[in-house]
């Protein structure tokens, strides 16, 4: 009779929460007490080839070989059975461990006793159960009932592994996907491409041509000027659209975490590896990886990137087998990226499979007429997270604005209105207008032009009104900077309501349409008070 408490430890362990290692392990020494063996194997069948799992009685480096079944004819043999194999001790069929047996290299080369167990599930092979005395007669003993129990009750250990497995690495990608988009979405805050001038009009059309051909893009332009909304703006229009767009910045990627972060490590790679963890090229799987600041990605990284997008395979580190991806890649740089190919800063080969389609988003000076839009979303984001009433922009504050250069592109401009806001909001109270004035931008925008130099439809209104005067007019002479213009004509403007109210602030405030802590504040700045 076979031990039957052997064999409820195997099936009770099926029910309980082991890792795959020790679920293996303990399988291993429940087949020792049912079988008299010297040496066992379980191994996993994957697409022809055996992998073992666990082992008991072989050399350590069986655990790192893999077994072609058609290179051996015994393992070939168990592939193709539906019951358990005995071979015969005298058998001419190589024994695939064969110097691999941790007692004496040579023993199994010699007559011995060997068996095996398909494992199978629902007529599906999953692996193979091995075992081998020294013995010749060792496994008389055992009958073929409790060979058949073993390997079934195998079989459901392997498949609940792969089962669990499978579900914590699922649960593993979609808690790394749910990171990226909750950090994606606290980066977007809801924004789209806003903007309807030519320029931006041109980007949708790119956006739209490109956006459903499945083809890797390059975003190029400057810091600030909106690149990631871009490339949500492609990933929105393909066919990828309900799967992942995750996100890794290349800028923030130290040399030595950059390769383990884009394709993953096994355990044990390198210290601090503890468990397996995939990278983002393999996370992002039938979804879209967005690469920002691919000028930064160091050199070392950029050869096997290049496998990746050229084979559609990647190698943990530390693993002996890739994986395939079926991943769409956007890049985005504010480089100059052809100057840092000439001067060996970045890969031609690697520029080349990533230039495939090229999106230029123009900079915030080149689409001016778009401020006013933009600057009306921004006083809308600010006046939602800052809890305040209604916040609107003065001429004069629309005009300045109109006016910058803005260096930093879109994302100086909301940082500008943001901090705007903050400063009008001074002193009003909740659920009042906000009225927005240029003296809120503090020590004023950096790059505004002065009149006559472009920036707006009131500068290039004051251009021509400048051509049309007659020679020796004396309004050709130079003008004074705009924001002493503008500070001047402010001063003029309350000295008159103050004046005219006979000295009652609050009511010369209401006659400007201020609150009066914003006038007290632009007064004391101005140098009235």
């Amino acid at each position: 009779m076979p031990n039957l408490e052997a064999l409820l430890s195997v099936a009770l362990d099926l029910t309980t929460s082991l890792g795959a290692e020790d679920r293996y392990r303990r399988l291993l020494e429940a087949v020792r007490q049912l079988v008299p063996c010297d040496a066992a194997c379980l191994m996993r069948y994957d697409d022809g080839v055996l992998v073992p799992l666990a082992a008991h009685g072989l050399a350590p480096e069986a655990l790192g070989r893999t077994f072609c079944a058609r290179a051996h004819p015994r393992l070939d043999i168990l592939c193709h059975a539906e019951a358990p194999v005995r071979f015969p001790p005298d058998t001419d069929l190589p024994d695939p461990f064969d110097g691999l047996l941790a007692s004496d290299a040579t023993s199994l080369a010699h007559v011995h006793a060997c068996l095996g167990c398909p494992l199978r599930v629902e007529g599906k092979l999953l692996g193979l159960l091995t075992a081998d005395a020294l013995d010749p007669r060792a496994f008389e003993g055992v009958d073929e009932a409790t060979l058949s129990w073993v390997g079934a009750l195998a079989g459901a250990a392997v498949r609940t592994s792969q089962l669990i497995d499978a579900l914590e690495h699922s649960a593993e990608r979609l808690g790394l996907v749910a990171d990226d988009l909750r950090r994606a979405a606290e980066r977007e805050r809801g924004a789209g491409l806003l903007g309807t001038s030519p320029a931006m009009q041109k980007l949708r059309d790119e956006i739209a041509l490109v956006g459903p051909s499945d083809l890797t893009v390059l975003i190029t332009g400057e810091t600030g000027a909106g690149k990631e909304l871009v490339a949500r703006a492609v990933h929105a229009a393909s066919a990828r659209r309900r799967e992942p767009l995750l996100h890794v910045n290349c800028a923030a990627l130290p040399e030595s975490v950059a390769e383990s972060e884009l394709f993953g490590h096994v355990r044990g790679a390198f210290t601090g590896a503890e468990h397996n963890r995939p990278g983002k090229l393999e996370v992002a799987d039938k979804g879209t990886l967005f690469l920002d600041e691919i000028g930064e990605l160091p050199l070392s990284i950029q050869p096997k990137l290049l496998r990746a997008l050229q084979e559609g395979e990647v190698q943990r580190v530390g693993a002996d087998r890739s994986l395939r991806v079926d991943v769409r890649v956007i890049a985005a740089t504010n480089r100059d990226i052809e100057k840092e190919v000439a001067e060996g800063r970045f890969r031609a080969d690697l520029f080349h499979r990533l230039n495939v389609y090229r999106l230029a988003v123009p900079p915030l000076r080149e689409r001016r007429s778009d401020v006013p839009l933009l600057a009306g979303h921004f006083c809308d984001a600010a006046r939602a997270r800052l809890g305040l009433g209604p916040v609107r922009l003065t001429p004069a504050a629309r005009g300045l604005l109109m006016s910058s250069a803005w260096p930093g592109n879109v994302r100086e401009l909301e940082n500008t209105l943001f901090r705007m806001v903050l400063q009008a909001s001074r002193g009003v109270p909740r659920g009042a207008p906000v009225l927005l004035e240029p003296a809120h931008v503090g020590a004023g925008l950096p790059g505004a032009a002065a009149p006559g130099r472009g920036g707006g439809a009131a500068q290039e209104k004051e251009q021509e009104q400048e051509k049309a005067r007659p020679a020796g007019d004396g309004g050709a002479q130079e003008q004074a900077p705009l924001n002493e213009q503008v500070d001047a004509f402010q001063r003029g403007l309350i000295r008159e309501a103050v004046a005219r109210h006979e000295g009652n602030w609050a009511a010369a405030a209401r006659s400007l349409g201020m609150h009066r802590s914003n006038l007290h504040h632009l007064a004391k700045r101005l140098g009235l008070r």
